[in-house]
């Protein structure tokens, strides 16, 4: 998970690689890897509501763990997340929500 503000600031950092003439591509990622489950549990604490949600056994093919490794975008445009923990993440998601329950319209 990666907060949006992070994202778009790697993406204006790409931006100005490409100016260079540069063809750059990155994995971005604030560097945790958090489960279905702590997501969850985090949206819940954060927003106060019962999420609904059922457990399954993990389907053929599905992987225990992944995260993005951004440590390329880290060493060669000196990118780095400003914010890496997930209930900051969900926090900020909830509230622009709130804000915009209806999205950009």
């Amino acid at each position: 998970y990666i907060h949006i503000a992070d994202l778009v600031s790697a993406h204006l950092l790409a931006l100005d690689g490409l100016r260079d003439g540069n063809k750059l591509i990155y994995n971005l990622g604030s560097g945790n890897g958090y489960s279905v489950r702590e997501v969850i549990e985090t949206a819940r604490q954060v927003t106060g509501h019962l999420i609904p949600s059922e457990e399954l056994p993990r389907r053929p093919g599905d992987s225990a763990r992944l995260v993005a490794s951004s440590q390329k975008i880290r060493n060669e445009l000196g990118w780095k997340p400003q914010h890496d923990d997930l209930h900051e993440i969900i926090a900020s998601a909830w509230a622009w929500h709130k804000w915009h329950p209806k999205g950009y319209e």
